[in-house]
């Protein structure tokens, strides 16, 4: 989980329906962009410079490169402050990514996080009324249904989530250890399936999921983490909780994700919110899952590390028809490395979950790190494909 600044109810929607969709013509004020090309972006450690301050509303491409010393990452945002359009993260120094998202005419704002961190360097950016070129009714369909399908399994995932979120926090306000330990890193996985959709509420995200080594000054630590480190922390020096802080907790974890599962159910999807949700997924491994970083209590990144994959997957799979004689080479390549990752990771397996974080060696930790870059790269090429 990373933290978001922003209070964003409505990530991931572009805010288009599937149709009339068109490639990004700068106007011709917009100097150092080739008209209908993608839109440059430096992002040092003190500026965020793009080659163009408007485009055509449609698809929009962006290319980001980082020339600042520091990781980084980039946003399109929409005029209310909120939603977040589209996102890359976690672009090392010298690195560069591309973001393709869909989005209608109107005021945007965009941001680069070197560091990832604070609220950013921000810009207006503003999307013209584009010309509808010819659409494809066959693709159209296609988009149609991968759309319908994912949202379906986003439905699922967020009920099973709401579910084993009330029986999790029954077992933890009552006190029974066992059983809440159990639970955790099951129920968890309905989150990380979906980790994208969840993350896209800033005001929910923090509160249910925000890391103790990521609270930010003043913030309270609560959700599923504190949780966790009240069952797995044994030190002498760790004061548990109360029945009464314990039953807070397990209120506050219910109450949000009622109100996370709603509004999740009520996003609508466009195709680029899927793959660039796919990719997001795989970040989220990369960056907190093969690391180590987010079960640092419990120790049960792996059954993270697992669902992070299966959600990564199933947008894929949704997708995949549209690469069908467009692309088949890289729906090949997927298809392989999506399998080459997943079987890796069942190496790990152990019952009905997997082994403790703690039990890999570094030379084990490396190979899977190196599988999950060898999919993000092929994985970061899907959005362009699929917003044709």
């Amino acid at each position: 989980m990373k933290l978001i600044q922003r209070a964003v109810p409505l990530a991931l929607i572009a805010g288009l329906g599937l149709t009339g969709c068109t490639s990004n013509a700068q106007p011709s004020s917009a100097t150092g962009t080739e008209a209908g090309g993608p839109i440059a972006v430096s992002s040092t450690d003190t500026e965020c410079t793009l080659t163009a301050s408007e485009a055509s509303s449609g698809t929009v491409t962006f290319n980001v490169k980082n020339d600042g010393t520091q990781v980084t990452e980039f946003y399109l945002i929409a005029s209310d402050g909120n939603r977040i359009v589209g996102e890359v993260e976690n672009i090392g120094p010298g690195l560069s990514r591309q973001l393709t998202v869909i989005a209608g005419p109107g005021s945007y704002t965009t941001q680069c996080k070197p560091g990832m961190v604070g609220d950013g360097i921000t810009q207006d950016f503003t999307l013209t009324a584009g010309a509808n070129g010819t659409v494809d009714a066959n693709r159209v369909a296609l988009q149609e249904d991968a759309v319908k399908q994912y949202q379906e399994f986003v439905a699922q995932e967020a009920d099973a989530l709401e579910a084993g979120t009330e029986e999790f926090a029954a077992a933890f306000a009552a006190g029974n250890v066992a059983e809440a330990k159990a639970l955790y890193p099951a129920v968890r996985m309905h989150w990380e399936r979906i980790e994208p959709v969840a993350e896209s509420f800033g005001d929910l995200d923090p509160i249910l999921d925000a890391r103790e080594a990521d609270l930010e000054e003043g913030q309270e630590f609560t959700g599923w983490h504190r949780a966790e480190k009240d069952l797995w922390v044994t030190d002498a020096s760790y004061t548990k909780m109360t029945a009464a802080e314990r039953q807070e907790i397990a209120d506050g974890m219910v109450t949000n994700t009622k109100e996370l599962v709603s509004r999740a159910k009520e996003i609508e999807f466009t195709v680029d919110a899927l793959s660039n949700g796919s990719k997001g997924l795989l970040d989220e491994v990369a960056t907190g899952k093969v690391t180590g970083e987010e079960e640092a209590f419990s120790h049960t990144d792996l059954w993270d590390f697992a669902a992070n994959i299966e959600g990564a997957k199933t947008a894929f799979e949704d997708l995949k028809p549209l690469l069908k004689g467009t692309n088949d080479e890289l729906s090949a390549t997927l298809t392989k490395n999506f399998t080459e990752l997943e079987t890796l990771l069942a190496k790990y397996e152990k019952g009905d979950g997997y082994v403790l974080y703690t039990d890999l060696t570094e030379a084990q930790i490396q190979e899977l790190s190196a599988a999950v870059d060898a999919l993000g790269e092929p994985l970061s090429q899907l959005t362009s494909e699929v917003v044709k």
